[in-house]
C-alpha cells in the first residue's frame, strides 16, 4: 500500500502542476479575453438568401 503512495503522489503533483501550466498559458495568451463575441457573431450572421443572378447579367 505504501509503495503506491510513493508512485501516486508524485504523479497526482505533476498533473496539478500541468493543468496550471496550461491555465496560466491559455490566460496569458488571451484565449479568455473576449467570452462573449462568438455569441453574438453567431448571432450577427447574415441568414439572408443570396440572390440569383438576373439575366440581364453581361458574360
Amino acid at each position: 500500500m505504501e509503495g503506491a503512495l510513493l508512485i501516486l503522489i508524485p504523479i497526482s503533483v505533476l498533473l496539478v502542476l500541468g493543468i496550471v501550466g496550461v491555465l496560466w498559458w491559455a490566460a496569458r495568451s488571451g484565449q479568455f479575453d473576449d467570452l462573449e463575441g462568438p455569441a453574438h457573431a453567431i448571432l450577427m450572421d447574415d441568414d439572408r438568401p443570396k440572390t440569383p443572378p438576373s439575366d440581364n447579367a453581361p458574360q
